[in-house]
């Protein structure tokens, strides 16, 4: 049986006495109370709007409308597998170039970097389109690799640096070369602390797949929006965000969850063992050793 601890006060934080512990819950259950009132609001006006008549929900219990569905979130995984594994590629090769000794080279990482940060990406995926004429989903790819890969150099750039120096002083006394310090001795350790990061970036590259619908290709809110603009359903836009939008947060979560197991497991399980030691023995002695 555990027991629970008490609370220990610290210079940031005094234990609550009866009155503040009082006040805190009279505040929870304001909140509460609040929180459920704007909730039975929303519901009525779902209700008031006829949001749930079967007029509106019937259309998706049609096989053509759910493989319609299926085929937008398909092409959405696509969109985000692409992407998601182009972008890492393209953070690796910027984050080496900003980390090269050659002024030049990281000059020319740097400033890919911080444009590529700063334009929005919606304006890329357009320009891509539109200006380049390109397919839309290569258009899509592209612009989210690009926006999400500088941002990615910078993650690379960052874990790697904060590696503690003696580190790679230590490679280098050996003997290796640079590359050969980034990529078995600073980049293995730099991992860990970036994984949690890399993958709440992917979220948002994630996200970003939903700009797909604005050039046409058909993603899953593309989908959705054939089926919210149809007469014959009544104009089912409230039942469409209500269906597609668990979805949308639902695959965030995952991956979000995914980063948070990553990390506890990588402070659980560090990948470092101990190594046996044999016990000292007498050797053969040194020439000139008595």
């Amino acid at each position: 049986m555990t027991t629970r601890t008490a609370p220990s006060a610290t210079a940031l934080y005094d234990i609550p006495g009866p009155a503040t512990r009082k006040r805190h819950l009279l505040y929870g259950f304001v909140s509460t109370a609040l929180i459920l009132a704007l909730l039975g609001w929303v519901v009525y006006l779902l209700f008031d709007t006829e949001q749930f008549t079967s007029a509106k929900w019937t259309p998706f219990t049609y096989k053509g409308i759910q493989e319609l569905l299926l085929r937008g979130l398909g092409n959405t995984l696509k969109a985000f597998a692409y992407a998601a594994v182009l972008s890492l590629l393209l953070g690796a090769v910027l984050a080496v170039g900003r980390l090269s000794d050659h002024r030049p080279v990281r000059w020319i990482a740097t400033l890919l970097v911080e444009f590529f940060r700063a334009m929005p990406v919606l304006v890329m995926i357009f320009f891509i389109f539109v200006a380049l004429k390109v397919q839309p989903l290569p258009a899509l790819v592209t612009g989210l690799t690009l926006y999400n890969g500088s941002v990615l150099a910078e993650v690379f750039r960052t874990g790697i640096v904060s590696v503690e120096r003696g580190q790679s002083e230590a490679a280098y006394a050996l003997g290796l070369r640079k590359t050969q310090v980034t990529t078995f001795v600073l980049a293995p350790q730099a991992v860990r602390a970036m994984l949690p990061t890399i993958i709440s970036q992917l979220v948002v590259a994630l996200k970003d797949t939903s700009l797909g619908y604005l050039i046409t290709y058909e993603e899953f809110l593309h989908a959705g929006k054939l089926i919210a603009s149809n007469l014959d359903y009544d104009l089912p836009f409230i039942p469409v965000v209500m269906v597609i939008s668990p979805i949308y947060i639902g695959m965030c979560m995952l991956l979000s969850w995914f980063a948070t197991w990553v990390a506890k497991r990588e402070r659980r399980n560090p990948k470092m063992k101990a190594v046996k030691i044999a016990p000292a023995e007498p050797g053969t002695l040194l020439p000139g050793v008595q």
